[in-house]
């Protein structure tokens, strides 16, 4: 991963999502690290990397189609936004799941850009 802006972290996130790669590098390793995702909230680095450790196991297929990427730099901070077609297959079940998504989170430059926060959710329609 070498990426000169947080905009292209975001978009290599999303490829190495695509991919199977591994993603907890993406990550800074800080105990105050949150990421929410449609069904959990994990907290710290480790509780981070092992969940996307569980997810890359139990999950192929990945498809993600960013609609509206807003990424904002300051300094060494910078926050995003997106609208997001998510879908892939449950490797334990075999069932495809997939959301309209929003996804939305923070990243600090620490010799490159990392993730310190992430939020990604689907809009509950009544």
């Amino acid at each position: 991963m070498c990426a000169r802006n947080a905009e292209t972290v975001v978009e290599d996130y999303y490829e190495a999502l695509r991919q199977g790669d591994q993603l907890s590098v993406y990550f800074a390793p800080d105990d105050s690290l949150v990421k929410f995702g449609i069904s959990e909230q994990l907290t710290g680095y480790e509780e981070v990397a092992e969940g996307l450790r569980e997810q890359t196991c139990h999950s192929k297929e990945w498809r993600i189609t960013s609609h509206d990427l807003r990424v904002t730099e300051r300094d060494d901070y910078a926050w995003f936004s997106d609208t997001v077609d998510m879908a892939w297959t449950d490797t334990t079940t075999g069932i495809r799941r997939s959301f309209s998504s929003r996804w939305s989170g923070t990243l600090e430059n620490q010799d490159g850009w990392k993730f310190v926060a992430m939020h990604v959710s689907a809009p509950h329609t009544l």
